[in-house]
Parts: structure tokens; C-alpha cells; sequence
């Protein structure tokens, strides 16, 4: 028995350990459990079609946010006030200061900017004749209503007119169907914004609309069906959520701990994970899984017209804008992998009139605050591994004066200097300079930049969230790029490994000897038979 008992020792022990380690890995990746029974639908509890006021024939949207306001007292003061309406807010950046931050004057590379385009661009504006910048934010008027809370899907802003409803959209009939925002209102800014379906975020487009749990764990029809406000809640029509591209203060966001707690795993170690890595990096692997996203946009090449003088414009094999006269050349994918950069809910914001550093390109449109080691005193959290979009572009700037341009894009009419119209940036870029009253030197040339669009929507089913083997590896790794801490089974630190191959040889020489010592002494050793003489 003494014979067998230290051979059992040596085989159990070694078993046993095996079958810890292997559940332990089995539960890597496994979440807490959702409750799917959950109910998320919305029921409004107030038919509006039963109002008297609301049964009139109505003409103009005006007219039917006077009537929602008749009952709604107050409600128009509230909203504008927030950045949905004004679009602007006053944020710090650092070493700036306080500065109005919005589509009202922050430049992106995509359309470029608002500004002497705002007839067209303010179709998704929450508001009413919005086509210059005498428009009066402070008339509640011009608040559209109906835009946000039709529940019939029938209401429909037209192009070029500041906002206002197209002509056979039944006013009378969406006032009386109105509700809780629901997908279809948010989506037709938020899925459209950029010029088309998907073409900004990455992980906002229309299949969300009616998309299965593949596409959205969250907002799947076939899963817990949710909809934007169960995430993106509202006081006083102040929304949680920020767009991290057009915002620098770490404030007011809709984050997964609201419903899933700072430690939402039943293992503690991706507990732990979530301390410097966010919820998305592992929860987005890929993003654009319903329809494809712009990832390039290049101005340099608009202008290309054919043998009448016409506009052209063709599409890739899957359908995408690939050029177009009046924008250029486009580069869409599909199924994306994100980049990974380290990100505290901080950012910078490159303001039209700063000067652009050509020695420091492609120009940053916005940065993210964030590294392994340092914490922004201007955030409240630590810094986080965030999955992000980046959009490259190539768009126009005064090569003189070393800034920014924004052109003139649009106008109804030809002669009017708007370049989709006319196909002269000179000219273009003349008016839309002088329209916001900064200088143009006449000279102008196109620069690459690059916009960051961290990911939030798009979150993939669990089974299909990351694994050790898909960070964690020698080679290929989702986080290769970002090499400023050490990183087990990625990385490897020369003195530990040369530590290590020699605890390896005295280990395997240790054994030989001790081997060869019991074989010689093998009458003396502790599991033999005592003597007679014992």
C-alpha cells in the first residue's frame, strides 16, 4: 500500500488540476443570465385621437405642435434646451476652453459641414424652416413633434426645405396616432445620418429596424426586442447618449452597466477584465452586420462629368455608392473588425479655425483621450480598450491659410455657387468661407484626415463574443496594435523567458537526478517494506 499511495499522489493531483483549469475555461465567455421575459414594449396610455383639438384639419406642422403644446405646456421650453434642437452645446476641450460643440459648426469628413446647406441638411433637424441661420430657435413653433413621436411610420420630411413635412404627408391623421418614440423615429436621422443608410456610425443602419438577435442581441425580434429609448431614457427630453465624435466630456452617456451591473459575468476573472477593457470590445467583434459602412470618403475626386456635362454616379457589386460626381469616391465593407484604441469617454475636436500641422497628417478630425497608464483629470473613469470606427477621408482646405474650408454644397438652384450644382470648389469654397465669416485665401487643395466613431449598437450574442485565443496569441491578435502594457500569451519580455527555459532545464535535470538517486537507493527509499531490523 505504501507502494501505490504517493504513485496515486502523483496522478490525482495533476488530474484534478486539469479538470479545474477545463471548467474554468468552459465559463470564460459565459455572461450573467438575462432575464428574457423582461418586457420592453412601451404602451402609451393616452389616445390622442380621442382630443378634440387634435381631430382638426391640420395644414402645417406648426399648426400641430401649437395644438400639442395647448396641452404640452412647457414641453417646448425644455426641449430646446438640449442639443437634439439647438444642435450645440457648450463643452471644455482641453486647452481650449468652453466651446459650442455640434453639427452647427464642428466639421467631420463626411458631408463636411451644415453650414450655408442647412435647407438640406436640417431634414434631420427636429424643427421647422431651418434654411439659413436666421432661423429663431426660440419660437416654439418651430418645433416638430411629430417627427419624433408619429407612430403611424407615414410622417416624411422632405428635401430642401429646412425640415418642414412633405406635401401629402396626412398631418391630421399622424396627430392622432402619436406616441413613444419608437425604432423608425430614431432611425430615419440616426440609421441616415452622412448622406445614406449606415454611412456614418457602423452600427447603426435600418436592418435594425426588424433585425434577428445576430444583428442585435438586444433589439432582435427575436430575442428582447428592444428599442432605442429602453437604453437612451430621457428627463425633461434630455436623452442619455452622446455621439462620442461630436461630444469631449465624459457626461450624460447610456452605458451597459445601467441594466447589466459592474460585474455582469458569473466568472470573476472577465469581471476583472472589465476593469480596464469596455463591455463593447468583446461584445462587438464585427460591426456593419446588416448593411455595409462608408469606410473612405475621397472630395479629391468629385467634379467627373460626363460627355453632356451631367453628374455621374455608379455603384459597387453590393449596391454601395461607389463614385459619385458630387462627392467623389466612396470605399464601403461589410462584417467589419473594429481598432482598437484606449478611450476615458474624452475627447478633442479640431475647430475650423485652428491651423492644421501638415508635418502631423492624416489631420484628426476628433482624438480620444485615453492610454494604459495615464487618467484624463478631465474624466471620471479610468481609461478602457474601446472597439472603434474610423473613417478616412480626403476633403478640402485652404492650402495658404492652413485651415479647413467649408464649401457651399447645396442649393436648389444652379449659379448659386453651391458646388453638387455647379462643380466649382473656387467658388464653392468662396461662398461657404464668406458665409460664416472666415477668410479664403483662394488657394485650396485636399488633405487626408480621419474620424473616430466608437462603437456601442450591433452587440453580437454571447457565443459569438470574443475568446482568450482571439487577443491573448503570439501573433494576429485583435489588440496587436495596442502594445503599451504586457499582454499574457501575446507579448514576451527576454529575461523572463531566458528565467524561464532555465526553471524548465534545472526542472527536467532535477527529475533525472532524482530518478537516478532513487534507482540507486532504492532499498532505502520512504514506500519500501521496512526491514526485520526496523
Amino acid at each position: 500500500m505504501r507502494k501505490i499511495i504517493p504513485f496515486l499522489i502523483m496522478i490525482l493531483i495533476p488530474a484534478v488540476s486539469a479538470i479545474i483549469i477545463i471548467q474554468q475555461t468552459k465559463r470564460l465567455g459565459e455572461g450573467a443570465k438575462v432575464d428574457l421575459d423582461t418586457n420592453f414594449t412601451h404602451v402609451c396610455s393616452v389616445d390622442h385621437s380621442k382630443f378634440d383639438i387634435l381631430n382638426a384639419d391640420f395644414k402645417t406642422g406648426p399648426e400641430v405642435t401649437k395644438a400639442c403644446l395647448s396641452c404640452h405646456n412647457g414641453r417646448g421650453a425644455e426641449l430646446m434646451a438640449t442639443s437634439h434642437w439647438q444642435w450645440s452645446r457648450e463643452e471644455y476641450l482641453k486647452g481650449k476652453g468652453v466651446v459650442p460643440l455640434g453639427k452647427k459648426n464642428i466639421l467631420n469628413n463626411f458631408c463636411i459641414g451644415i453650414s450655408s446647406s442647412e435647407a438640406t441638411c436640417t431634414r434631420c433637424h427636429i424643427g421647422y424652416g431651418w434654411t439659413d441661420k436666421t432661423f429663431d430657435f426660440s419660437k416654439e413653433s418651430n418645433i416638430d413633434c411629430l417627427v419624433c413621436h408619429d407612430n403611424t411610420e407615414t410622417y416624411q420630411k422632405d428635401r430642401g426645405v429646412g425640415g418642414l413635412p412633405k406635401a401629402d404627408v396626412d398631418l391630421s391623421y399622424v396627430a392622432r396616432n402619436i406616441g413613444l418614440p419608437k425604432r423608425a423615429n430614431c432611425g430615419v436621422c440616426h440609421f441616415w445620418g452622412g448622406g445614406g443608410n449606415n454611412v456614418k456610425h457602423g452600427d447603426l443602419d435600418k436592418a435594425m429596424l426588424d433585425c434577428s438577435r445576430k444583428v442585435d442581441v438586444h433589439m432582435g425580434t427575436d430575442g428582447m426586442d428592444m428599442s432605442c429609448v429602453d437604453c437612451h431614457t430621457a428627463e425633461n427630453h434630455k436623452i442619455l447618449g452622446k455621439a462620442y465624435a461630436l461630444s469631449s466630456e465624459n457626461k450624460d452617456r447610456a452605458t451597459c452597466t445601467q441594466c447589466h451591473t459592474e460585474e455582469p459575468h458569473i466568472d470573476q476573472l472577465l469581471n476583472e477584465h472589465t476593469l480596464r477593457i469596455a463591455c463593447q470590445t468583446c461584445h462587438i467583434p464585427t460591426y456593419a452586420k446588416g448593411n455595409s459602412t462608408k469606410m473612405i470618403w475621397d472630395w479629391s475626386t468629385a467634379g467627373e462629368l460626363d460627355e453632356h456635362g451631367e453628374a455621374q454616379h455608379w455603384n459597387d457589386q453590393d449596391g454601395n455608392h461607389k463614385y459619385m460626381s458630387i462627392k467623389g469616391t466612396f470605399v464601403y465593407d461589410d462584417n467589419v473588425v473594429p481598432e482598437y484604441y484606449w478611450f476615458n469617454g474624452t475627447a478633442n475636436h479640431h475647430l475650423i479655425e485652428e491651423k492644421i500641422d501638415t508635418t502631423n497628417l492624416p489631420l484628426q478630425m476628433n482624438t480620444l483621450y485615453g492610454s494604459y497608464i495615464s487618467k484624463d483629470s478631465s474624466s471620471n473613469a479610468v481609461s478602457k480598450i474601446w472597439p472603434v470606427k474610423v473613417h478616412r477621408g480626403k476633403q478640402i482646405y485652404d492650402s495658404k491659410n492652413l485651415t479647413l474650408i467649408q464649401p457651399k454644397l447645396w442649393d436648389k438652384e444652379k449659379g448659386k455657387g453651391a458646388y453638387w450644382t455647379d462643380f466649382d470648389w473656387d467658388i464653392a469654397s468662396r461662398k461657404g468661407m464668406e458665409y460664416i465669416g472666415m477668410d479664403y485665401s483662394g488657394e485650396y487643395d485636399f488633405i487626408e484626415t480621419e474620424m473616430y466613431w466608437p462603437l456601442n449598437h450591433q452587440v453580437a450574442e454571447k457565443e459569438k463574443s470574443l475568446k482568450c485565443k482571439d487577443c491573448h496569441v503570439r501573433e494576429n491578435g485583435r489588440l496587436a496594435k495596442i502594445n503599451d502594457f504586457y499582454m499574457p500569451g501575446r507579448d514576451r519580455i527576454a529575461t523572463l523567458d531566458l528565467i524561464g527555459y532555465i526553471l524548465i532545464i534545472l526542472t527536467i535535470l532535477g527529475v533525472i537526478a532524482h530518478t537516478y538517486f532513487r534507482i540507486k537507493y532504492r532499498r532505502t527509499c520512504f514506500f519500501d517494506e521496512p526491514s526485520d531490523k526496523e
